[in-house]
């Protein structure tokens, strides 16, 4: 008998696994802020789309610009995989980066800014609080100097609106690991 009990429970645990949805983090709360085209853009735009997130400004003297160059690697890449997905770079320097100084940075690294938005518009108080709160990840612009500390990880929000999961983009198969995240997500 307890062969037969203890058989049925790993057949439901195997069972309510293959049913069960992938687990998602935070729901990220509604936004909208001001795009390098001095257009709205939030979540009512990426609204039923997966989006990959970052962190940069464009002051930065060491990691902004590898991981713009990475993050428009990975925008070709995944246009090259047919996938549908939607880019957005929150600056943690808002009062030094207007649309005007985002819209010259992106042009520095695509020429595709269809599905790429740098935003601004809110405060350093905010976005401090919006990284802490909805992606776990440090933003502290100190006093006594002109760069923002800042985390460097993209992260993957699902169609809900809810972090998916957050990769470190110098591993070198993160891009194989999110195409395979977003493929799961789609379905």
């Amino acid at each position: 008998m307890t062969k037969k009990v203890i058989s049925f429970f790993f057949i439901l645990t195997l069972l309510t696994g293959c049913g069960a949805k992938s687990q998602t983090g935070k729901s990220i709360p509604a936004f909208s802020f001001t795009d390098q085209n001095g257009h709205v853009f939030g979540t009512e735009q990426l609204e039923g789309k997966a989006w990959i997130a970052s962190f940069i400004f464009t002051k930065c003297e060491t990691v902004c610009s590898p991981m713009t160059s990475e993050m428009a690697t990975l925008q070709k890449k995944l246009a090259e995989e047919g996938m549908d997905v939607e880019f957005v770079s929150f600056t943690v320097d808002p009062t030094v980066d207007t649309p005007e100084i985002l819209k010259h940075y992106i042009a520095q690294y695509t020429d595709n800014e269809s599905n790429w938005h740098l935003l601004t518009g809110y405060s350093q108080e905010e976005i401090e609080n919006l990284a802490v709160s909805e992606f776990q990840t440090i933003v502290q612009k100190p006093k006594t100097s002109t760069q923002v500390i800042h985390g460097t990880n993209f992260y993957l929000i699902d169609p809900t609106g809810h972090v998916v999961k957050e990769y470190n983009y110098v591993n070198d198969e993160y891009r194989n690991e999110m195409i395979r995240d977003i493929q799961r997500i789609r379905k």
